[in-house]
């Protein structure tokens, strides 16, 4: 099977830096686009970010010129780099793949378990 496990999380103040990482394991022929979302009490789900495997990406408007994603095809890793953290930035960050585990099979969607992201003001 595949796994998908977030790190980096944690509480830092406002303005402050925070690099995520999320890393994908198991059953991989190939990776597609990689996502982080982020999910804050009582809101919905929202894409933050996006990466394509031929290096693409899209930013969400709140956090365009402050995150910067990033991936290691080689690891099967993806980044995203936190500057300029606000505390409307808290929320629970998911990481996201959509990946093939065969030649010829179908792309599935794969979600880590989510890390906390505390940012105070």
């Amino acid at each position: 099977q595949v796994q998908l496990v977030e790190s980096g999380g944690g509480l830092v103040q406002a303005g402050g830096s925070l690099r995520l990482s999320c890393a994908a394991s198991g059953r991989i022929f190939s990776i597609n686009v990689m996502r982080w979302y982020r999910q804050a009490p009582g809101k919905q789900r929202e894409l933050v970010a996006a990466i394509s495997r031929g290096g693409s990406t899209y930013y969400a408007g709140s956090v365009k010129g402050r995150f910067t994603i990033s991936r290691d095809s080689s690891k099967n890793t993806v980044h995203v780099q936190m500057n300029s953290l606000k505390p409307e930035d808290t929320a629970v960050y998911y990481c996201n793949a959509e990946l093939a585990s065969n030649v010829g099979g179908s792309w599935n969607n794969y979600w880590g378990p989510g890390t906390q992201v505390i940012v105070s003001s």
